[in-house]
């Protein structure tokens, strides 16, 4: 049966685009462009949840939420609002309104909040008291959240999400290119639950964190005895991906010794672990990830080419979050829901200027940077909405500086680490590659 929704919205153009969009999405629609029109809408029909702006001709849009309380109604309500009206959404949500969404509307969004609701619903229907349920309904919110993957509805995410779709259902291999923090490990996942394979496991391999002694183990697995330390059996990445998807991230990283017993493996489809004397047939889908040029580094010699065309059969670029910066609000909220969570907060969003100063931060460590600021905000909070005291944005950013592989590399590292006063974290954010690829290109140029 059809979930029954009210949109309560006097702006007749945005009612209208509304109400088309969520009857596409398969759901009943009303409209009330009125506080009085909605009430005799809602004496007429039973409607599982309520969209209403917060500003309303005839009264305040939260004055539903004390009309549903008065007649023991328990119908979540969506409050819509800008971020001028930023305080009516706090004062809707402590007179019970489930949650709030600032416009423009990113639909993406609305629509996660309208599966949350009905679930949370389903949930709570049996607490006897409205702040039982709006407590449920919270811990509901913020534990989906924290798992939901997002995508994103900038131009660069719709086309990026295109190409993942279309790729998924097939077997070919798929390098994903992109700077460090961008969510290449989440495309991967992506494809892999998108692909023929869902049902079997999805390994991932830190190729950068690898010894070279120990790859052909950790790859291959290895026999009890077959070298010292092996004191049992071991399966390695492609056995415990059979059948699956073996991610390799930041694959650039392989030694090239490794780069051939790889190479082997795949174009074999058979591996041997160590000290074993017979081979083991394996059916692995190999999405690989880079922070790196290839083509550089294979002019370079340090990647093998035969290897490169074998992985890379479709290739995927992430943008990075100053290129989608349609996203960039929609994510912090998703980073926000789940440190709630994981902090035990109750912080609602983020107020005027900490929202503009998010969007206009030009991000040069992308997703991962604004997780942890976020973070280390809802931390912080002292009030329901963050504030731009609490973001550890610098007001004046600095340049970012960025790994272009080519023969300024060093000189770019030797600056950064000097601007950073040698705080290589600080060095790795300004560069816009986490602290491991840092650490690896320090060793490579010998500069510790």
């Amino acid at each position: 049966m059809k979930k029954k929704i009210l949109i309560v919205e006097d702006d007749i153009t945005f009612a209208t685009m509304l109400n088309t969009w969520l009857t596409k999405k398969g759901f009943e629609t009303s409209c009330a462009n009125s506080f009085g029109k909605a009430c005799q809408i809602l004496d007429e029909k039973d409607i599982d949840l309520i969209i209403s702006d917060v500003r309303l001709p005839d009264c305040d849009g939260t004055m539903l939420l004390t009309w549903l309380k008065e007649r023991n109604r328990s119908i979540p309500v969506i409050i819509m609002t800008s971020y001028a009206d930023i305080q009516s959404a706090v004062n809707a949500m402590k007179n019970g309104a489930y949650d709030y969404v600032s416009k423009p509307i990113h639909p993406t969004e609305l629509l996660e909040k309208i599966e949350e609701s009905f679930k949370s619903l389903s949930v709570n229907s049996s607490a006897k008291s409205g702040e039982r349920e709006e407590n449920g309904k919270r811990e509901k919110k913020a534990e989906k959240k924290s798992t939901l993957y997002i995508e994103g509805c900038s131009e660069s995410a719709r086309l990026l999400y295109n190409y993942v779709g279309l790729v998924a259902p097939t077997p070919m291999s798929v390098l994903i290119n992109g700077a460090s923090g961008t969510g290449k490990e989440y495309v991967a996942h992506r494809i892999h639950m998108q692909s023929k394979r869902a049902d079997k496991p999805f390994i991932a391999i830190d190729c950068g964190a690898i010894p070279k002694e120990l790859a052909a183990s950790e790859f291959f697995g290895h026999i009890k005895g077959s070298f010292t330390g092996a004191v049992s059996d071991k399966d390695g990445a492609f056995l415990e991906a059979n059948g699956g998807t073996l991610f390799l991230d930041e694959v650039g990283n392989l030694s090239y010794e490794v780069q051939i017993q790889l190479l082997r493996a795949i174009q074999e489809r058979r591996i041997r672990p160590v000290g074993a004397t017979k081979e083991i047939e394996i059916d692995v889908r190999i999405v690989s990830a880079t922070n790196e040029d290839l083509q550089v580094a294979i002019e370079r010699g340090r990647f093998r080419e035969d290897l490169y065309h074998r992985l890379n059969e479709f290739t995927l670029q992430m943008p990075s979050l100053r290129e989608r910066k349609e996203d960039i609000l929609l994510f912090a909220n998703h980073f926000l829901d789940a440190a709630n969570k994981e902090l035990e907060r109750n912080v609602v969003g983020f107020d005027k200027e900490a929202s503009q100063l998010i969007q206009e931060y030009h991000w040069p460590g992308n997703l991962r940077q604004l997780k942890n600021i976020v973070k280390r905000a809802t931390l912080l909070a002292q009030n329901k909405f963050i504030t731009a005291n609490e973001l550890d944005i610098p007001k004046e950013s600095s340049p970012n500086l960025q790994l272009h592989n080519g023969e300024s590399e060093k000189k770019q590292i030797i600056e950064a680490l000097q601007q950073a006063g040698n705080n290589k974290t600080k060095a790795a954010t300004l560069l816009g590659v986490d602290r491991k690829t840092l650490y690896n290109k320090i060793a490579k140029y010998n500069l510790e």
